[in-house]
């Protein structure tokens, strides 16, 4: 049962850029684990049929028996579909390769861009009491991505410190756009993160200069290293909060989450 009228409930971030590789599971994961850290309770939402997000945070493919899947397309309880992680206080709606036919049986649907935003207000989502849910998009602008940003109050926009990095934004501005105009009027982004920071390195200055000259305050003030335990971490199904708690890495994400919530705009 839906109660879309709710004013309150958990804030919901969508996590995305149409571009593959640019952190967007990464982020979520350690964001989650961060706000988890901050004393916040954390459901994270695999919405990419990879289900890296799910692998990352220690999810057996055959432990996921109910997924993102069912939650867009079943009538399923939430509590077969969400589940715990090995952090305490940080939960998941797994995904599985399932989920690449959703976009296929979603155009049948007239209610196909709302799909998720009705699942996650469900009146039983209050007895979980989530502070915050994050949504890991896929790395396309398709009808996934729609749901999620019609479900999300904002956008957190990875970007990575490369060439032509801003140049990508363009298209998903633009989506952002059309979706205010046709569904969610009040979202907005929430914030451009630089990733894969390398402060030796000519490149990542000079996109950082120029994400900060163009985008201004939309940019965090943190920004997400280049750090080798970052990209160890998934392999042992763990964010790296604690997979080395002492890293770069592990200090960025935690600087992240203070940042947003001390900006308390989600």
């Amino acid at each position: 049962m839906s109660d879309l009228s709710r004013p309150s409930g958990p804030k919901i971030i969508a996590i995305a850029n149409q571009k593959g590789g640019v952190g967007k599971t990464t982020t979520t994961i350690n964001l989650a684990a961060a706000l988890v850290e901050e004393g916040k309770r954390v459901l994270v939402i695999d919405l990419d049929p990879q289900g890296n997000a799910s692998t990352g945070l220690g999810i057996d493919i055959d432990n996921r028996d109910f997924t993102t899947y069912e939650l867009l397309l079943e009538d399923i309880a939430l509590d077969q579909v969400i589940l715990t992680t090995a952090t305490e206080g940080l939960h998941i709606v797994p995904a599985t390769v399932d989920l690449s036919s959703a976009d296929l049986e979603l155009i049948s649907n007239e209610k196909r861009s709302f799909l998720l935003h009705d699942a996650l207000r469900q009146t039983s989502m209050d007895d979980f009491r989530f502070d915050y849910i994050l949504i890991d998009c896929p790395p396309s602008l398709n009808l996934l991505t729609v749901n999620a940003m019609i479900a999300a109050h904002s956008i957190l926009v990875p970007l990575q410190s490369e060439f032509f990095a801003l140049e990508g934004l363009s298209q998903l501005m633009l989506t952002i756009r059309e979706v205010r105009q046709s569904g969610n009027k009040d979202l907005r982004i929430e914030g451009v993160l630089l990733t894969m920071y390398d402060q030796r390195n000519n490149l990542s200055q000079q996109v950082e200069h120029d994400a900060r000259t163009n985008l201004g305050e939309l940019v965090y003030k943190t920004v997400i290293p280049r750090n080798v335990r970052v990209s160890e971490a998934p392999s042992f199904s763990m964010p790296v909060l604690s997979y080395d708690s002492g890293s770069k890495g592990a200090k960025a994400y935690r600087d992240l989450a203070r940042e947003i919530l001390t900006n308390g705009v989600i």
